[in-house]
């Protein structure tokens, strides 16, 4: 089957270009001695997930229980939740996972590490952990002047064990420039070089130091003071990234195909590519380098400026090829939300379809019984 062939709306997949994203990353983790563990809430996939591993990575970083199960299922031996966990039936089911792979598990309070220390009592198993860091998006987290104080709470845990300290640079996206990301990988290496001083000095072992942002990744990758990093974002890319210039055009592997549909006005035509596809994400922290619900391919003349459930408002701003009839690829503002729309996307080469991927764990892809 052929590109063209395709009904619309539907998600396809640049797999040479997902498979050079892949590659350059891991091979800038091998060529600076960094363990990769990527962020897997990009894609929510277990076949990209596994390419990821094949690729070299070292781990995952999940963003749910049901991710997790379904990793470990498909063989992946190590994986990190990357936020405090305190739901009791969640880490019941982390703790059956850990009898098949390791895990490890996050903290920035004391309070849920007891719920944990209770839980794996019962079970006689121990647990290793990064303690999170705020590096700036205040979000999850202590500050390095607090690290010390919840380390001596944690220690007195006997089924937790330290491993490490963590972060997520997040605050990134909300920078007005590209050229303010260097400022928050800066910041980045900061507060975590204070985090790690502060915990060595009080008795403390830090083996691990963990990070993670898509932006920030090519600032850091070459510090000697992380050991693992932890991007998401990079097998897809997005207009967040091309806004940041993080990535080009041609390495936004995710893109939404659309046909044009109608042509109210010299000025505006209609796509078949709506929120359901696109979400009216423009950030998730504020980006203003943003101003439209994603970006036309190849077409520099057309904005986005409006999107109802099932079709979006493009704006012509100038000379342009297309008409009613024609399909468009769009780039979501943000790839990561855009992939959890769909059951599948397509893989493709060239002009030919050659697979599709399931994207099996997104949202409560692991029903209850009742």
């Amino acid at each position: 089957m052929k590109l063209n062939e395709l009904q619309t709306p539907n998600f396809i997949l640049n797999l040479d270009v997902l498979e050079k994203n892949l590659k350059h990353v891991q091979d800038l983790c091998n060529k600076n001695d960094k363990n990769l563990w990527p962020m897997t809430k990009t894609h929510k996939s277990t076949r990209l997930a596994k390419m990821q591993v094949e690729y070299g990575a070292k781990g995952l970083l999940v963003g749910t229980v049901d991710e997790a199960e379904a990793f470990i299922n498909e063989g992946v031996e190590n994986i990190t939740f990357p936020y405090t966990i305190s739901n009791v039936n969640n880490i019941k089911r982390i703790i059956e996972l850990s009898k098949k792979a390791r895990i490890i598990i996050s903290f920035d309070n004391i309070e849920s590490a007891k719920i944990w220390d209770k839980e794996l009592n019962n079970q006689n198993i121990k647990l290793e952990y990064f303690i999170l860091i705020n590096s700036g998006l205040n979000r999850l987290g202590v500050k390095p002047e607090e690290c010390v104080k919840l380390s001596k709470e944690l220690s007195n845990l006997t089924n937790l064990k330290l491993i490490g300290i963590s972060t997520h640079p997040g605050h990134v996206y909300g920078v007005k420039s590209p050229e303010e990301v260097k400022l928050v990988s800066n910041q980045e290496v900061q507060v975590m070089e204070i985090a790690k001083k502060y915990l060595t000095e009080a008795g403390f072992e830090v083996k691990y130091v963990a990070t993670g942002s898509t932006p920030t990744f090519f600032d850091v990758v070459s510090e000697n003071l992380f050991d693992i990093l932890r991007p998401g974002n990079y097998p897809f890319y997005d207009n967040i990234q091309l806004s940041l210039g993080i990535c080009k055009e041609e390495d936004c592997a995710l893109t939404a195909l659309g046909t044009i549909i109608s042509k109210p006005n010299d000025k505006l035509f209609i796509v078949d590519v709506g929120s359901k596809c696109l979400g009216l994400d423009k950030g998730a922290h504020g980006s203003s380098l943003i101003t439209g619900f994603g970006k036309v391919k190849g077409h520099d003349e057309l904005n986005i400026i409006g999107l109802s459930e099932e079709v979006g408002k493009i704006e012509i701003l100038g000379d342009t090829n297309l008409n009613i009839g024609d399909k468009v690829e769009i780039i979501p503002n943000h790839s990561c939300s855009c992939a959890n729309m769909t059951s599948y996307i397509i893989g493709y080469r060239g002009e030919d379809i050659e697979e599709i991927i399931e994207i099996d764990v997104r949202g409560n892809s692991n029903k209850p019984m009742i």
